[in-house]
Formats: C-alpha cells, sequence, structure tokens
C-alpha cells in the first residue's frame, strides 16, 4: 500500500487539469461497458415483441451504439491523457535524480557498485528502456477503469441475480487479482536482484553497438569475441529471469484459473438455475450473463497497468532509495559563507585514504599562497589528483582541516565553495555542443566567450571553424568539426578563464597539457602565466620542466610535501626537483638530437 500511495503522490506533478481529465474519464471509460451490456439487454429483450409487430428496437440500438461508441472514442483520449501524465511525472523524477546526483551526493557515493546499480535502473526508466515511475503514475487512471467496471457489473449481478452471487463473484475476481499481482510484485523482488547483470549486458550492449570502440574492433579482429561475449551476458541476465518466471507465475496462474473457473462456473450456474424456474426475465438472462463475464476475465492480466506499475513502481523506489543513499534531501548549508582566499589555502595535517582504497594521505601539511600560482609536481601515484579532489569538495579528509584563510571548509556549503573554483580537470568534459556552449556552460555572451578563448590562445582555432563559435565540436553532426587533443585543452581553458572572470576566485589545472608535447605545452604555461598573473592558481603537472615559472613548485612524494620553492631555489638544493628535472629535461635533449 505504502508503493502506491507514493505513486499516487506523483500525479500533482502532471497538473490538476491532465489528471483530473484522466480521472473523469477513466470513470465513464470503466461505465461505458456496463451502459453497453444494459442497453444490449434491453435490445435482446425486445427482439420477441418486435418479431411481433409490437415494438421497434430504434431506442435500444441507439443507446447499444452510443455506448459502444464512447468506448472507442475514448480510447484515444485516455491514452493521450497517461502519455502526458507519464512525461510530465517523468520530467519531475529527472530533476530529482539530477539534484540528487550533481549536489547533494559525494562523490565517493556515486562511485559505490550499490549506488550504481540504482542509478543504472533509474537511467533505463527514463530512457524507456523499462517502465518509468511516470508509466507506473499514469496507469493509476487505467486501474480506476478496470475496478468501476467491476464494482458496477457486481452491482448489476446483485440486483438481477443476488447479493450473494455478487459476493462469490466479486470475491472470485479479487482472490485472482491480488494473487496474479503478488507473483508478479515476487518476480520484481528477485529482478531487483539481478540489477548488476542489468548494468553489466547494457554496458557490453553499448560496447557492441556504440562507436566508441569501432575503431579496435575492426582492426583487432573483435567482432566474434564481443558478439559471443554479449551473448553470454545476454544468457547470463535472460536464464535466471526466466527460471524466476517459470517457478513464481506459471503454477501460481494455474492455480488462479481453477478458481477463477470455480467461481464463474458458479455464477453460471446460478444463472441457470434462476432461468429454469422462471426467475429471470429475458431483460434479466441478459445482463446477468454478460454480468457475469466480467469478473471472471478481471484478474488475470491488464496491459494498459499492470506492468507499468510493476515495474515503473520499482524504478521509482529505485530513485528513492538513490536519493537516501544521496544524503538529506535538504542538507542544510554551511554557517559560514564561501570565502574567497585572501591569504592562503592550507592543508593542515589532511589524511585521507579511499573508501575501501589504500591510504593517500597521513598528515599532509601544504600552503597554497593566495594570489601566486602554485605548481604540484611528482610522478605518478604521489596523490596529485587526490589533492585535487580535496581542495574541490569532492571528498572531505579523513583527519586534518583544509582552511581558506583559516576557516574550515566543512563549515562551508560545498555547493558555495565550488562555485568560488575554475578547474579544468585532466578528463574534462568534451561535450558535442557549440564551441560558445562549450566555454560559456549556459553563462556569458558570445563576446565574454570570445574574451576567453583569446586569453587562452584559441582565437585562432575560432577563426578556424566554420561556423565560429557557433560550430558544434563533433563531426557526428551536419556542419560539426572535431578538434585535436591540444585544441580541445585551450578550449577547456578558456571555460576555466571564462569562470574566472564570471567571480571564480582559484583556478585550478589538473594536467591541463597532457595531450601537448612538451614545446607547446612550454608555450601553454608562458601564455597562462600572464594571463593569469596575481590570481590565485594551483597547476598539476607529472612533467618538472614546464612549470619552471610557476611562482612556487611543490614535489609531492609518498603522499607528503618532499620539497618546496622556486625553481632556482629548488635546482641549487640538488634534491628531489633538481634530479628529476635534469632526467626529463635529457631526455627531451636526446629526442631533439634524433630529430635534427
Amino acid at each position: 500500500m505504502r508503493r502506491w500511495i507514493e505513486l499516487a503522490k506523483l500525479l500533482p506533478r502532471a497538473g490538476a487539469l491532465p489528471v483530473t481529465a484522466a480521472l473523469a474519464i477513466s470513470v465513464v471509460f470503466g461505465l461505458a461497458p456496463i451502459a453497453f451490456i444494459l442497453a444490449m439487454s434491453v435490445l435482446l429483450s425486445q427482439v420477441p415483441a418486435v418479431a411481433k409487430g409490437e415494438g421497434t428496437l430504434g431506442t435500444a440500438t441507439a443507446l447499444t451504439l452510443a455506448a459502444l461508441a464512447v468506448q472507442q472514442l475514448l480510447g484515444p483520449f485516455q491514452t493521450a491523457l497517461a502519455e502526458l501524465i507519464s512525461r510530465r511525472v517523468d520530467a519531475h523524477c529527472v530533476r530529482r535524480a539530477l539534484v540528487a546526483a550533481y549536489r547533494r551526493a559525494p562523490v565517493a557515493t556515486l562511485e559505490r557498485p550499490g549506488t550504481l546499480d540504482l542509478l543504472a535502473d533509474v537511467r533505463a526508466a527514463m530512457d524507456r528502456t523499462t517502465p518509468s515511475p511516470g508509466d507506473a503514475a499514469a496507469a493509476l487512471p487505467a486501474l480506476l477503469a478496470r475496478y468501476t467496471q467491476l464494482t458496477g457489473a457486481v452491482a448489476l449481478i446483485a440486483v438481477v441475480l443476488s447479493p450473494v452471487t455478487a459476493v462469490i463473484v466479486a470475491v472470485t475476481a479479487l482472490v485472482i487479482r491480488f494473487g496474479q499481482r503478488g507473483s508478479l510484485a515476487r518476480f520484481g523482488a528477485h529482478w531487483d536482484a539481478l540489477s548488476p547483470r542489468r548494468r553489466r549486458l547494457a554496458y557490453v550492449r553499448g560496447l557492441a553497438t556504440g562507436t566508441a570502440a569501432a575503431k579496435e574492433v575492426r582492426v583487432l579482429g573483435l567482432l566474434d569475441w564481443i558478439t559471443r561475449r554479449l551473448h553470454r551476458e545476454h544468457r547470463g541476465y535472460l536464464d535466471p529471469l526466466w527460471a524466476m518466471r517459470r517457478r513464481l507465475l506459471l503454477w501460481p496462474f494455474v492455480g488462479f484459473a481453477l478458481i477463477g473457473l470455480v467461481g464463474g462456473a458458479l455464477g453460471l450456474a446460478t444463472i441457470a438455475q434462476a432461468t429454469a424456474h422462471g426467475e429471470l426475465s429475458l431483460l434479466g438472462y441478459g445482463i446477468a450473463v454478460q454480468a457475469v463475464l466480467i469478473p471472471v476475465r478481471f484478474g488475470v492480466y491488464f496491459p494498459e497497468a499492470d506492468v507499468q506499475t510493476q515495474f515503473g513502481g520499482r524504478a521509482y523506489a529505485a530513485l528513492v532509495r538513490f536519493e537516501q543513499a544521496c544524503g538529506d534531501p535538504a542538507p542544510p548549508p554551511g554557517e559560514l559563507p564561501a570565502p574567497q582566499p585572501r591569504d592562503a589555502v592550507r592543508f593542515e595535517a589532511v589524511g585521507f585514504a579511499y573508501p575501501g582504497g589504500h591510504r593517500v594521505f597521513e598528515a599532509l601539511d601544504l600552503t597554497i599562497p593566495a594570489g601566486r600560482c602554485t605548481a604540484i609536481v611528482g610522478l605518478n601515484g604521489a596523490g596529485k589528483t587526490t589533492l585535487v579532489k580535496l581542495l574541490t569538495r569532492c571528498y572531505d579528509p579523513d583527519s586534518g582541516a583544509i582552511t581558506v584563510d583559516g576557516t574550515d571548509l566543512r563549515a562551508v556549503d560545498p555547493a558555495a565553495w565550488q562555485r568560488r573554483l575554475a578547474v579544468v580537470f585532466q578528463d574534462f568534459n568534451r561535450y558535442e555542443l557549440s564551441a560558445g556552449e562549450n566555454i560559456g556552460l549556459g553563462t556569458g555572451a558570445p563576446a565574454d566567450w570570445h574574451h576567453a578563448a583569446t586569453r587562452a590562445g584559441a582565437d585562432d582555432l575560432l577563426e578556424g571553424l566554420a561556423d565560429g563559435l557557433d560550430t558544434t565540436l563533433s563531426s557526428r553532426y551536419t556542419g560539426g568539426q572535431d578538434l585535436s587533443g591540444g585544441q580541445w585543452q585551450r578550449i577547456a581553458l578558456a571555460r576555466a578563464l571564462h569562470a574566472m572572470s564570471r567571480g571564480a576566485a582559484l583556478l585550478v589545472l589538473d594536467e591541463p597539457t597532457a595531450a601537448l608535447d612538451v614545446r607547446a605545452e612550454v608555450e601553454f604555461f608562458e601564455r597562462f602565466l600572464v594571463q593569469t598573473r596575481g590570481t590565485t592558481s594551483v597547476i598539476i603537472s607529472h612533467r618538472f620542466s614546464t612549470v619552471r615559472h610557476a611562482d612556487r613548485i611543490v614535489v609531492l612524494a609518498d603522499g607528503v610535501v618532499a620539497e618546496q620553492g622556486s625553481h632556482d631555489e629548488l635546482i641549487a638544493t640538488g634534491g628531489r626537483y633538481a634530479q628529476l628535472f635534469e632526467a626529463q629535461a635529457s631526455r627531451f635533449r636526446d629526442r631533439e638530437a634524433v630529430a635534427a
């Protein structure tokens, strides 16, 4: 009952007018067959009189045709309203999922397998791969039509035959109905347990039918392998699914069919007995026979509602559980406003380990001065990217604190702090949208985007695009154009500089030039330092040679600050930085010599 109530609560999201119209049409749609039974019975009862020339069939025929016409005419309206309700409710559920995923959920939560399983089920429903919460809510008026029809039929049986017969027929219909729904519900519970297999199947299906792996599939001859894998994943999901269906639905269906046979037989036997004793007129006989058939057929399966409410309801339950996993639906904001760094951002004895993973930091102490460029360098695994995740509050420290001018970031609303940041992640998104949208992301005007692109050194790039800022950055669209890795990184930098112009106070670049060669990387950083002079910025890089002009360089090793200072200071010290700088520089000189 709780699930049905929750689904009913979704209906107001579709708007009062569509829901009211759908309920009214459903009631009429449910009563129309009852009106047809009455009109048809009157029509049959008048046949003997007409045969004797003592009456006409005009009125009864008109009523019969009117009842039939109402059913036919209302059908398309019922379908259209159900679609409207479904789409509006789904729009509401999509917004809830987006808020939970992008505002409330810590990144660690979104990386848990159980949460990903829930999200996969929600996404499948919203993609209409499976029935959605909107489908479930829109099916409720259709159920009202069914139960209105049953109520009308039982009332006719009670009047024409007897209340006892009406109760027997009604109980038979409801036993079959709730038994069938119970079997479907038990099947649905087992269906939830297959969520990890569905997610894996969806991944392999996308791999096999998408374009991401097309080059490797073709060049490496992987078609047979991926076809076999897809078949195996399908069977791994469908075989237990089919076994559950047979176990939970086959024999229960046979049992309910027998119950329906007994109940229907009792109803028809009562009609036969009453007819034999002359207790039923021809009119009563026509009404009773037709009315008994409605409950007999009532409980088996409703194609317009059963699958929709069962699996759409489970999709909504998955959404609710996903929201619960993401945290409080209305998390209280931090008591303090998001600070703007004026002195320094400090990592104070910060300890952190990924859930179920290794410990990255034990007691990291690090100062990022305001208004200066700080470069964080180190070999792979030193903790550079983890530092960015902590700085952007994708994660919070296990111990210690990250402070901004003395304010602990945990006392600040994460969303407010993140609006202070302009970040280019190592795996930044490449949106298949226009160049302007890739830079502005819904903020500013074309002039602002062009200014940011110029600062990022992407003005020549824009001039080379067919439609400038309006060019879609993907050749998968007509008139679109692909970019190289280096071009994309300039677009990403322009995106960050645009955010800085709109109030962001801290610029963070995580391996922003990974796709560039050393010469292009040096040029990139020289331009970057000129454009961001006086800005608080953090640059993460594994190339020591290209951050030499940063105001301050921090060397991370094994989760701690191994060295820090300016380039000249670190070279003079002759420590780890100087050794790695020389090692990387010598490799570059060797490549230059070979090229020459």
